[in-house]
């Protein structure tokens, strides 16, 4: 199984996984054979938040691991057939062998409001009431 988890700094997981320009790729066979694989440092034209749906280099995966994403992104690589998983986990090779050896990740901590988008700009604008 090829996971890619989100990872800015290549240390750490993190979020914002539609605009995330790097990846780390594990094989993962079972628990005791996890071997990363690759690093993905994608050029901004490949961020995943604008890229159609042509093919990625993400498309490797069949999983990928983050520290936040939206519905939306979850939807969009759903159709490329790549499960999204969601954690507050920051350690990438601990994530994957949680998720390998079928235990819960650890939920990522709920966003502020304030840093919440609106998801206004995927709606079609209404008119203003008189």
């Amino acid at each position: 199984m090829i996971i890619a988890v989100t990872s800015q700094n290549f240390r750490n997981i993190t979020g914002h996984a539609g605009k995330a320009r790097r990846f780390i790729i594990f094989n993962a066979i079972n628990a005791d054979e996890i071997v990363e694989i690759d690093r993905l440092e994608l050029p901004i034209e490949l961020l995943l938040h604008t890229h159609n749906d042509s093919h990625h280099p993400i498309d490797i995966a069949d999983t990928l691991i983050t520290s936040d994403c939206n519905k939306i992104f979850i939807e969009k690589m759903a159709r490329r057939k790549i499960k999204v998983l969601k954690t507050s986990e920051k350690d990438p090779l601990q994530a994957v062998l949680l998720f390998i050896n079928g235990e819960k990740l650890p939920r990522p901590e709920p966003r502020p409001k304030s840093e919440i988008k609106s998801q206004s700009l995927y709606k079609k604008k209404q008119k203003p009431k008189k």
